[in-house]
């Protein structure tokens, strides 16, 4: 599939020096400056035109007082996405609003769960997850990505109270079938455990794959669940804050607003959230089709170089997203030593597995322009062959 000849993403725009995590941030987890990055998960392209344009229009209007969200101007925009993109009518009376999906799992661990409770996820496990349900002194508990007996063993157990879903998965880039989520809506309904589904990677799945709202299967299997979403993942604005949720329980929607204006203080959102959110669910899914494109083709082109220089990897491509998730396990590498290689001779920041609880594997973010993509493959091929040669 080739990308929209509408929309540049070759074009290298300089993020250096515009208080930028991935460029400007890179030696606070890397402790070297002027690394070429591939790390945090944003993408170096510019957001959607539209969604720019619409910026733009808002901003003219000078005016940038308190706003609301509980308006149909917001609340249609993410019902018609999911009715458009998922096939899924939402009851927009469900929706809630908070300035990010991580501050939305972190009020409904606090709500569902008490100190000691165990909160279950997959394996590997999204550092920020892992760092939200630990600071609030819940017990992780991970269990294998496809492991359904794991699963229901650890749901089982009396004090687990939320399994948290990352809906598609990260790191990993797996999609969920229907008939997994079904599946997994009855466990943990079985269990009396609450479903948290992290969904912001959703837009991202590529083609031969479908991503199925948990929205739309909760119903099967019943229980409390919640969905928490944005489209500043897919869009490319998540310095603009904002994300929306589905709370299924009606007590539970209302406790979780009360927080929010009360004990958070954030009764009034970010407005140019809300108008980047309308913008792209509105107006945005050309866009997102044509980005999304060349990102599998960045993906494509990784999986070709990689292949070709070491055929015992036999990488795939990801089902969604544009994090390459690599086993590197078959080189047999030493972690640190390819890390210390990558950073000090081939100048570039790559995130190890080790961040999400799996030694032996790199998290590659290729949401860049191609050329970018060709340096950070080719320097990964090169810092490889130099950790085998030293073993030799």
């Amino acid at each position: 599939m080739q990308a929209s000849a509408r929309y540049d993403f070759d074009t290298v725009v300089d993020r250096r020096g515009t208080w930028c995590v991935q460029w400007d941030g890179v030696a606070d987890r890397f402790g070297v400056d002027g690394l070429l990055p591939f790390t945090i998960s944003d993408m170096d392209f510019e957001t959607a035109p539209e969604v720019l344009t619409a910026l733009r229009t808002r901003l003219d209007h000078g005016v940038l007082g308190y706003t609301g969200w509980q308006h149909d101007d917001f609340r249609s925009a993410i019902a018609h996405w999911y009715g458009t993109r998922y096939g899924t009518e939402l009851d927009t009376g469900r929706l809630v609003y908070a300035p990010s999906v991580l501050s939305q799992l972190s009020q409904l661990l606090q709500m569902w769960t008490a100190q000691g409770d165990g909160v279950v996820v997959h394996t590997p496990t999204y550092d920020g997850f892992r760092k939200a349900i630990t600071g609030l002194g819940r017990e992780l508990r991970g269990v294998p990505v496809g492991d359904t007996e794991a699963l229901e063993r650890e749901l089982a157990r009396p004090d687990a109270k939320v399994l948290v879903l990352c809906s598609p998965h990260n790191p990993t880039g797996r999609v969920w079938t229907e008939p997994e989520l079904v599946e997994t809506a009855a466990l943990a309904a079985r269990h009396g455990v609450a479903v948290i589904s992290d969904e912001i990677h959703a837009d991202f799945v590529h083609e031969g794959h479908r991503h199925v709202p948990w929205a739309r299967v909760a119903g099967a299997g019943g229980g409390r669940w919640a969905v928490i979403s944005s489209a500043s993942k897919s869009f490319n604005f998540p310095a603009l804050t904002g994300s929306y949720g589905i709370i299924g329980d009606p007590a539970d929607r209302t406790e979780f607003l009360r927080r929010m204006e009360t004990a958070e203080g954030l009764a009034s959102p970010a407005v140019l959230s809300l108008t980047a959110h309308i913008a792209a669910y509105r107006e945005g899914g050309e866009w997102l089709d044509a980005v999304r494109a060349y990102v599998s083709d960045n993906l494509a082109l990784v999986a070709e170089r990689l292949n070709t220089a070491f055929p015992e990897l036999s990488w795939e491509p990801p089902q969604a997203g544009y994090l390459a998730w690599i086993d590197l396990r078959p080189l047999g590498v030493d972690d640190e030593a390819l890390q210390r290689v990558l950073i000090e001779r081939e100048k570039v920041a790559i995130m190890p597995g080790a961040v999400y609880g799996a030694e032996g594997f790199l998290r590659l973010n290729v949401g860049c322009p191609r050329s970018k993509v060709e340096a950070g493959v080719e320097a990964l091929i090169r810092a490889l062959g130099t950790v085998r040669a030293s073993r030799r």
